[in-house]
This record gives structure tokens, sequence and C-alpha cells, in this order.
């Protein structure tokens, strides 16, 4: 039984070895395929690279904790994995004075309000900012890449419904939507003077990138499109 039982534990050992390598090595492999990426990188792909029986996402949380204390970070965005500078450390990397453009008020109310309320159309900022915004407002924020079309709206008009992105969250060193402050942390800041009316509530933000069940793809309007351009016997229409 003796020698049984030390046969197992050598089994064991030997096994352990094997798994603590193959970590190693999957830390090295995702390690890799970070800094070579021109952009962030889901887990999925990083996944197929692994040695079998590794899962990703453990990799990736021993990885985050090893850079914590470094020059560069390894953050998350979504489902997806970046390297960035440590935010104390980003001042050094400004090779000279950068124009910095400042958001007017209505933008950044309107950015607030896509952030939050997410899918939300044109109509729907308006009733809730309580005044009209002008196009230039939304078409700024498109420009930014903060601010993205997701999809149209199932109702009269089919309005587009617009959401934040990933550069959204990138810029704001949010990992995912619903990091964005509470009403209680915005009433820490101090950005809520004096007395909010008793049913005032601030909606948990939702980032999901699939579509809501009222809304419809904008690939829906390129089939049109093109269904219009053949009843209409023109050319240049391509699926």
């Amino acid at each position: 039984m003796t020698e049984l039982a030390q046969l197992f534990a050598e089994i064991d050992q030997s096994q352990w070895m094997t798994r603590d390598s193959s970590l190693a090595e999957a830390k090295r492999i995702a390690e890799a395929l970070l800094f070579a990426a021109a952009e962030p990188l889901s887990e999925k792909d990083i996944e197929r690279r692994m040695p079998r029986g590794i899962g990703a996402i453990n990799v990736l949380d021993a990885l985050k904790a090893e850079y914590a204390s470094r020059g560069v970070n390894l953050v998350r965005v979504n489902d997806k994995w970046m390297f960035r500078t440590a935010s104390d450390l980003a001042w050094l990397l400004a090779t000279g004075e950068i124009e910095e453009k400042r958001l007017s008020r209505a933008a950044l109310e309107t950015l607030a309000i896509v952030a939050y309320h997410q899918p939300v159309t044109r109509a729907e900022i308006e009733d809730i900012r309580g005044v009209a915004i002008s196009k230039g407002t939304l078409d700024l924020l498109l420009e930014t890449g903060w601010v993205r079309l997701r999809g149209r709206r199932r109702a009269p008009g089919r309005p587009i419904t617009y959401g934040t992105t990933e550069a959204f969250l990138i810029h704001f060193g949010l990992e995912t939507i619903a990091d964005l402050p509470g009403l209680e942390e915005l009433k820490g800041a101090g950005l809520f003077d004096g007395r909010l009316p008793q049913d005032f509530a601030i909606p948990q933000p939702s980032g999901d990138l699939l579509l809501a069940e009222d809304e419809d793809p904008l690939e829906d309007d390129v089939t049109q499109q093109c269904d219009e351009a053949v009843a209409a016997e023109t050319e240049g229409c391509e699926a």
C-alpha cells in the first residue's frame, strides 16, 4: 500500500508540473499576441491559440495581476483585452502640446444620455434633454468614434438608434459600460447641486452589443435599397 500511495503521489506531482508548464507557456503566448496586436483582442481569439486544456480567462487574469504594478497594464474592455500605459505614467509619452478640443455642453449631455440610455433614438434624446439637438451634435460624437449607429427602432419612421463604442470605453478607462458611475457616486462628486425630484433616478446602463428586441439591423436598409433598385431596373446595386 505504501508503494502504491507513493506511485500516485509521483503521478500527481508530474501532472501538476505539466499543468504549471502549460500555464507558463500559455501566458507567454497570450503576452506575445497582445503585444503584437494592433487592436484589442477578444478572449475567443486568444483562446484558439492556447494549449489544450488551458482557459484564456485564467491566463489573462494571471497576466493582469503580473502587469498591475508595471509601466504597462493589461486591461479588459468588454470581452477584449489590450496592453495600455499605466495611467500615472501617461504624461511621459506626451511628445508636445496637444490641442484639446472640448465638447460643447450639448454634446456632453447627449453623450451621457446615449451612454446611460442606449439604445436610444434622437427623439428620445431630445425628450430626455427637454430641448432639440442639432444634427451637428450627433455628427460630432460619431466623428469622435465614441458613438455609433446601432440599428433602427421598430416604430413608425424606423428611427436610428445610437449606442457607445469600444473606443468610448477605452478613452474613459471603463471595462464595461456598467462601470459608469451611479447616482450616489455622481452626488459624491458634486455633480448634482440642490435637491433632486423624489422620483429622480439614473438608469442602469446596458452595453449589450446585440440588438434589442425592438431593433432591426441597419443592413436591412441596404437590402431594401437593392430591392428598390432592382424593381426600378437600375444598375450598380451590389450585395
